[in-house]
């Protein structure tokens, strides 16, 4: 069973700074964590290697820190590694992103299973899976709450739905993007942070890939970010300790003056 789990380095959420001149994020000086969901997957990719055998490989594109995220996945119980690394990657959306991990899954090749999380906490767009998924040509499911089993190249699967969970079962190969409900996920070993130091780490560029430059980075990126801004805080409200019958006509009201 070989299993490849796409994770992202992303800012810490409670140390997300945005310059008021430029409306970017400011990342110099800010602490970066592995995306929190990516957490989910890359326990589920251990706990799959470790019932049915194989191994995982954690792949992330980024600029060259990322390469922090990727040992730590290793002291987790990740096996290989991969950075995909280049500045005609900068700017990249989630389309130019999407195309970019498929073609370096298709380098690593013999892949069973592909694992993302739910989302990444800095975009919250939750397309990267399924956009990997459509770059390849295979089947892919969100929001997976738990792999039941895999037999005969298939796997069976439940989806988390608003009303309760739908029951699927999916040939292989396949992408998968889980939500936390699926595990609690392990902190790294002591063994593993070990093997973290010394496991080789293979970096890939646009040439490597041999990807066109027109569609990747933010020459590929059919959407772009225009802005970032801090929502205004609107603190204003009024308190009242009335009859229900009383706060309706209140509310009705205050809506009726709004045009509502």
């Amino acid at each position: 069973m070989n299993i490849i789990v796409c994770i992202k380095q992303v800012p810490d959420t409670t140390e997300i700074k945005i310059d008021p001149e430029t409306n970017t994020l400011i990342r110099e000086g800010v602490e970066s964590i592995i995306n929190p969901f990516d957490l989910y997957a890359i326990e589920e990719a251990i706990r799959l290697k470790e019932q049915y055998g194989g191994k995982v490989t954690a792949i992330s594109m980024g600029p060259p820190q990322v390469e922090s995220a990727l040992r730590e996945s290793v002291a987790i119980g990740v096996d290989e590694i991969i950075l995909l690394t280049d500045r005609k990657f900068a700017g990249a959306d989630t389309w130019a992103t999407s195309l970019t991990l498929a073609e370096a899954i298709k380098k690593v090749g013999g892949y069973d299973i592909i694992l993302f999380g739910q989302q990444a906490i800095d975009g919250d767009t939750a397309q990267v899976g399924p956009g990997v998924a459509t770059h390849l040509g295979i089947p892919q499911t969100g929001f997976v709450k738990k792999i039941e089993e895999i037999k005969d190249h298939r796997i069976i699967l439940q989806r988390l739905m608003e009303d309760g969970y739908d029951r699927l079962d999916i040939p292989l190969p396949a992408a998968i993007t889980v939500v936390k409900e699926i595990n609690e996920p392990r902190l790294p070993s002591l063994r593993g942070k070990r093997n973290a130091k010394k496991t080789e780490l293979k970096i890939w560029t646009a040439e490597n890939l041999g990807l066109d430059e027109e569609k990747i980075g933010l020459n590929g990126s059919p959407t772009q970010v225009i802005k970032i801004f801090t929502p205004d805080l609107q603190k204003d409200g009024e308190k009242h300790e009335l009859p229900a019958e009383e706060l309706v006509e209140i509310l009705y009201n205050k809506l009726k003056k709004l045009g509502k």
